[in-house]
């Protein structure tokens, strides 16, 4: 409802409650995708190994800041607990995605609930001139930020929130496969289970070569999406290998 930038890192272990805390557990993800009262869609990211948690946080400002948006990193003990070699990138590597402040107010007056190119907001600092504007918890009007309790507002404001977070979407590549482009067998996962799946598919690949046969298995960054390709991914499976094919298919 307040629509600000916001990244919050589960670290999921055995539950419920207190649970198994040394234990791993990938337990939350309904909770971190739907747990939430009325109809509040968030984007959800997933780290697959412990480098990858790097990459994934930034993935996350990135998408807060430019959707002005909550955003939740479920990661896990496993990976909390992990370690491996990993080289620092340097600051220049990196894609940078700068905050844009509004200053001033637009021609005609400041409207808090105006949207960009991507429905976000725009972003003010507190204590700027002429831009004061509420926010909390209460239903805003389209474009004023006015408080309001109109019927047809609310659906249009729960729709809009809805369309922006689905167009995030966009903005994720589809995840890279490993092995070749069709198969018998997709395999789907997301998190650190990453590891177990390569192995499995990359057993299933030794496996099969002699028959040409493969198994798919995209691996899921993000929850509920992993690039506006994905079903592109799903027709993999059950298409006719080229000649050749040596076995299993994997993408992180």
């Amino acid at each position: 409802m307040v629509e600000l930038p916001l990244v919050i890192c589960d670290v999921q272990r055995g539950g419920p409650s207190t649970g198994l805390p040394t234990k791993t557990e990938q337990a939350d993800l309904l909770q971190a995708v739907f747990g939430r009262n009325s109809e509040a869609p968030m984007p959800v990211l997933a780290c697959a190994t412990p480098s990858d948690a790097f990459d994934t946080a930034i993935e996350a400002c990135r998408i807060a800041v430019q959707y002005m948006t909550p955003v939740i990193v479920l990661s896990d003990g496993y990976i909390a607990n992990g370690s491996e070699p990993w080289r620092l990138p340097h600051e220049s590597e990196l894609q940078p995605f700068p905050v844009r402040f509004l200053e001033q107010a637009q021609p005609g007056g400041f409207l808090p609930y105006g949207r960009d190119e991507r429905r976000a907001r725009p972003w003010v600092k507190p204590g700027t001139p002429q831009l004061e504007h509420r926010i909390g918890g209460l239903e805003k009007a389209h474009l004023t930020g006015n408080i309001s309790y109109d019927p047809e507002n609310h659906e249009f404001m729960v729709r809009m929130r809805h369309e922006k977070v689905q167009g995030i979407r966009d903005s994720i590549p589809t995840p890279k496969v490993l092995g070749p482009e069709h198969g018998e067998l997709l395999v789907l996962g997301w998190g650190s289970t990453y590891g177990a799946i390569a192995s499995a598919v990359e057993s299933c690949m030794r496996e099969r070569k002699a028959r040409g046969r493969a198994a798919p298995a995209p691996h899921l960054a993000a929850a509920e999406r992993s690039g506006a390709d994905l079903p592109a991914l799903q027709g993999r499976a059950g298409a006719r290998d080229e000649p050749g094919a040596d076995g299993a298919l994997a993408a992180q």
